[in-house]
């Protein structure tokens, strides 16, 4: 595509279309367009909505609306046959056991869910140690369409009141307390950036998201988000909201950059602000995970822990994979479970937080990790070596060094630190209601530092006053601003110290401040972002791999169409696809919100990042720009006209 088409994108498609609406109306008032033979080409052709919902190969269809949604399936044949044995216990492996239990009706006692560790929630975590204190790894951000999530957590009681589902709690505090930042970012040590909602983005950094946009995946294999955007880009507040938002880093997959573009494209508004965000009460494992181990106990199912499965084995008979046995280890022991064809097993492979490396308030998070042989990617490994259809694990778990960064949790109550957090997020953090609406970003710091409040307390046992915080840094290698060393070197009162000098806390005060007024707890994770690493077709294996009957992957290293990962909505709807086609659930998968196809969401998307300007508002060159006009006079009192209108571009 040449620079100057490029540059005149936007408009030559609208002027293209309204060309064709033209030319059609032309040609239909022409007594030449009348046929006088009939069109035998497509004889054999009939319209029909016959099939539009046919399983594909998977065992798999997909359906929008809420007709699907609402209706309960019927038992399929055989389950009372059948066992499953979900390895790992992350949200999805918890989700895929719910799935069971709910829409494929298997009896509770015949799932098993094999955990190396001794507690549930995968990433999804939200402790208190009691050793080091309270331990959040990550945080997740979640939206109205999450087709898969919201339909799982309206059949999952809340704790709280069991009369009430999970998702009626979520939509009730979101409704009373919705989501929004005061302030995006800061600079010059706690001072507003003042990036006032704008992406202020250039004519030739918009061509270039616009191209990324449109450009096929084949195109974006094993490309980097280097290879599409240059400094027209990497330097606007776009790249500054959108890189802190989902941890892209510009050495991170083009592909799913694209993928993140099109799936949240009705987003783009509310990008800002977080004003298209919505949180939990609690932290992710009290508000989700635990009501969801609650439903699966009173269903019976069976929870193995201090098991870690090593692999699992296939034959392979014709066209048929069949896992034959689960290799595993408990007590010390190693162990063998062998597999009928009626024994599913469901594993999530790889983990954006194996191996994490814990430090505390006064240990840096640098103890060696066993990353070579860590658990889960081993388990990918010694499975992915008996088949290509399983995938290639080395594609993201063989570079830590562009997959790592750290967070840490810190703990306060002291009202000095609380006043500063105030003058910044100008809300109370100790009044229950949102705090931040998501992270603010240092625009100035030196490790890329943003830090976040959510609701407190974030942990129902927190202390009334007390305050947890959440940061995090992209640029974990580079000295910092105030404490001269890498954040991965640092300790829990040195990372504080670092995030007091950003928020304003004068410098006199900051040591003794981050030394006995909080507790902090760094947590170093060298696979985060390893599903962002550059990939290609087969790197991430289906769901379900060709010719697997009783077998399937899940979360966010599985291939699922069109749906991007990093999301809680990504390891739901693995599950879900993975429970209806190895079980033959007759009921559809809701398909990913078709933002993308919405001429509205588009329309709204381009004025958004050309900041309130509408794409006509482009010089064309001469003849384009008087065709431009011709073609605006004859949308005059049409429908298309009154939609521009809508959506600010006339």
């Amino acid at each position: 595509m040449g620079k100057k088409t490029l540059k005149f994108a936007t408009s030559l498609a609208l002027t293209g279309a309204g060309i064709a609406l033209w030319k059609k109306k032309k040609k239909r008032n022409s007594p030449s367009s009348v046929s006088t033979t009939k069109n035998t080409s497509h004889c054999h052709y009939k319209n029909t909505e016959l099939g539009k919902y046919k399983k594909n190969k998977k065992g798999i269809y997909y359906a929008s609306g809420n007709y699907e949604a609402f209706a309960r399936p019927k038992k399929p044949k055989n389950v009372d046959k059948k066992s499953a044995y979900l390895v790992g216990s992350g949200l999805a492996s918890l989700a895929a056991a719910c799935f069971l239990v709910r829409d494929a009706q298997m009896d509770g006692s015949r799932i098993h869910i094999l955990e190396a560790s001794d507690i549930a929630g995968g990433a999804c975590d939200g402790i208190y140690d009691p050793s080091r204190g309270y331990i959040m790894r990550g945080g997740r951000e979640m939206e109205d369409h999450y087709e898969c999530l919201w339909d799982l957590f309206h059949s999952i009681p809340s704790i709280e009141n069991p009369e009430i589902s999970v998702l009626d709690e979520y939509y009730w505090l979101n409704k009373e307390d919705p989501n929004y930042s005061l302030c995006r970012a800061t600079i010059h040590r706690g001072q507003d950036a003042h990036t006032d909602g704008k992406f202020c983005l250039s004519q030739k950094g918009r061509m270039e998201i616009m191209k990324l946009f449109f450009t096929s995946n084949e195109k974006l294999y094993d490309k980097t988000i280097e290879d599409v955007f240059d400094e027209e880009v990497f330097d606007s507040n776009f790249w500054l909201y959108w890189r802190t938002m989902f941890a892209f880093e510009n050495w991170h997959s083009a592909l799913e950059m694209k993928l993140y573009l099109q799936r949240f494209i009705h987003h783009i508004a509310g990008l800002p602000d977080f004003s298209a965000l919505k949180f939990t009460k609690y932290n992710q494992y009290e508000s989700l995970i635990l009501p969801m181990i609650h439903y699966l106990e009173n269903a019976g199912v069976n929870f193995q822990f201090g098991t870690q499965v090593t692999n699992v084995t296939f034959s392979f008979e014709q066209d048929k994979k069949i896992a034959k046995t689960i290799e595993y280890k408990k007590d010390g022991e190693e162990k063998i479970l062998t597999l009928t064809e009626n024994d599913l097993v469901f594993v999530t492979n790889g983990s954006c937080t194996e191996s994490t490396i814990y430090g505390d308030h006064h240990t840096a998070p640098t103890k060696k990790s066993h990353v070579q042989t860590a658990g889960c990617w081993n388990l990918w490994k010694n499975i992915a070596r008996q088949d290509p259809a399983f995938g290639h694990p080395e594609k993201f778990c063989s570079d830590i060094e562009k997959s790592s960064w750290e967070s840490a949790t810190i703990t306060t109550s002291n009202e000095e630190i609380i006043n500063y957090i105030m003058k910044i997020c100008k809300r109370d953090p100790r009044s229950g209601n949102v705090v931040t609406g998501g992270i603010v970003s240092c625009k100035d710091s030196n490790w890329l530092l943003s830090w976040t409040i959510n609701r407190q307390g974030q942990f129902k046992g927190q202390d009334k006053g007390e305050i947890c915080v959440w940061i995090y840094s992209l640029f974990c290698d580079r000295p910092g601003n105030y404490i001269r060393k890498s954040m991965r070197m640092c300790t829990g009162e040195e990372i504080t110290a670092e995030w007091l000098y950003h928020i304003g806390v004068p410098i006199e005060r900051i040591d003794e401040l981050a030394k006995n007024h909080t507790n902090t707890v760094p947590t170093m994770m060298p696979y985060i972002t390893a599903f962002f690493m550059p990939r290609a077709k087969g790197d991430r294996p289906d769901v379900i791999p060709d010719g697997c009957i009783n077998f399937a992957f899940l979360g966010q290293f599985a291939e699922t169409q069109r749906d991007t990962i990093f999301t809680i909505e990504y390891s739901v709807r693995t599950a879900m696809e993975a429970v209806y086609g190895l079980l033959g659930v007759d009921r559809a998968v809701p398909e990913v919100w078709g933002s993308v196809y919405d001429i509205r969401s588009l329309l709204d998307a381009s004025v958004r990042l050309m900041d309130g300007a509408s794409p006509l508002s482009m010089k064309l060159p001469e003849p384009l720009e008087t065709i431009k006009t011709r073609i605006l006079k004859r949308i005059a009192d049409t429908d298309i006209e009154k939609i521009l209108r809508d959506y600010h571009v006339l």
